[in-house]
């Protein structure tokens, strides 16, 4: 990688999640180990969770207005204009503030404007598209740019070449075994139970808090040890779970690796960067696609869930009884659980940080000196 010609400063976009916010933090980090001396910032909104992880991973981030744009003909649609104008104008600054020879989206609300923006200034874009399904910001940007990375061989986008998750490299190179027991200390957890992991991404999934709330005695006392991050906003209390197994409720963790590490099982939504993070690891899986949105959730855990590495459950069918009658019993079938782990890291894969860095110095290559 250190014959990559990569730009003096590049402006990252996305976030909203951490569907998009993971994924940008992988590629500024593995940028900055390239080339050591590179400008990094980060566009995002000063309320998704890119207002506290960015400025934490220690790159700067500009701030612009939330933008939605309605899936839908609506009468939302009357106020986007306005709305989009004053988000392109401040992402035009973002651009001449921070000197950025190539801006990188990742998709979202902060993307399109940052699209716009560096059309209209002659600045190289690339393209990076998480799910399966392409969501509209990415879709309208992959005409502007002939640098469009997908994640998934399935994802339709024009321009667009595979290059995989960009993940962080705790995530991509993480040795489970060897981080367990700092894992297990890390959450209070006990070495001697089989563990499931529980979330809903970093916003949470009502549905999963709801059903397993419900069961978490039972599942204690069952001798089931649960890590549940239930979202921001979103903890319960768990009642006294006796000699039970421990019952540990966090809103969010922001090392995901330790999570990975002490988890025999997961239970989440099929998020990309989750699919792809769970796959690179070889953790097996039941995946509860978000039931909202474009359908792009039950495309991303298709492949794993064809490899055997995973299940994939709908929205609707998870209550408490099913947190009896099938979770419970998969955590207690260890030959399953082993078949399913080799089934996650058959179609595992790492280096789209890198595969995505080399999109970036393309563009780079191909630079207006407009400006």
């Amino acid at each position: 990688m250190s014959e990559l010609e990569l730009p003096d400063s590049v402006l990252l976009a996305g976030g909203g999640s951490a569907g998009h916010v993971s994924p940008l933090l992988a590629l500024a980090d593995t940028l900055r180990v390239i080339r050591p001396d590179i400008a990094i910032a980060a566009l995002g909104t000063a309320t998704g969770l890119e207002a506290r992880l960015v400025p934490e991973r220690g790159y700067p981030l500009h701030t612009i207005p939330k933008v939605p744009l309605p899936r839908r003909p609506s009468g939302d649609l009357v106020a986007v204009p306005g709305k989009l104008r004053g988000a392109v104008q401040a992402a035009a600054a973002a651009i001449d503030e921070t000197g950025a020879q190539v801006v990188v989206g990742f998709g979202g609300y902060v993307s399109t404007p940052a699209y716009l923006a560096a059309r209209r200034a002659g600045i190289p874009i690339v393209i990076h598209e998480q799910n399966a399904r392409a969501g509209l910001a990415n879709r309208l940007g992959a005409r502007m740019t002939p640098f469009v990375g997908t994640t998934f061989a399935s994802t339709k986008l024009t321009h667009s070449q595979v290059v995989g998750m960009p993940l962080r490299p705790e995530i991509s190179t993480l040795d489970r075994a060897a981080m367990r027991e700092e894992a297990l200390a890390h959450f209070g957890l006990d070495p001697q139970w089989p563990t499931l992991l529980v979330t809903g991404g970093s916003l949470g999934a009502k549905r999963l808090n709801d059903a397993f709330e419900a069961r978490a005695l039972d599942l204690s006392a069952g001798g089931v040890q649960v890590l549940h991050l239930t979202g921001a906003g979103k903890a319960f209390e768990v009642g006294d779970t006796g000699t039970g197994a421990p019952y540990v409720v966090r809103p969010y963790a922001d090392r995901m690796e330790l999570a990975y590490s002490v988890a025999d099982l997961v239970v989440a939504r099929a998020g990309a960067n989750t699919v792809c993070e769970l796959t690179a690891v070889g953790l097996p899986a039941i995946y509860v696609p978000l039931p909202i949105g474009n359908g792009e959730q039950e495309l991303n855990a298709a492949d794993v869930v064809a490899a055997g590495g995973g299940l994939l459950v709908p929205d609707a069918s998870v209550n408490p009884e099913w947190v009896a009658e099938t979770v419970i019993p998969l955590l207690r079938d260890g030959d399953r659980l082993r078949a399913m782990a080799r089934g996650a890291a058959s179609v595992g894969q790492a280096g789209g940080d890198r595969l995505l860095a080399g999109l970036v110095a393309q563009a780079y290559a191909t630079r207006s000196m407009k400006r």
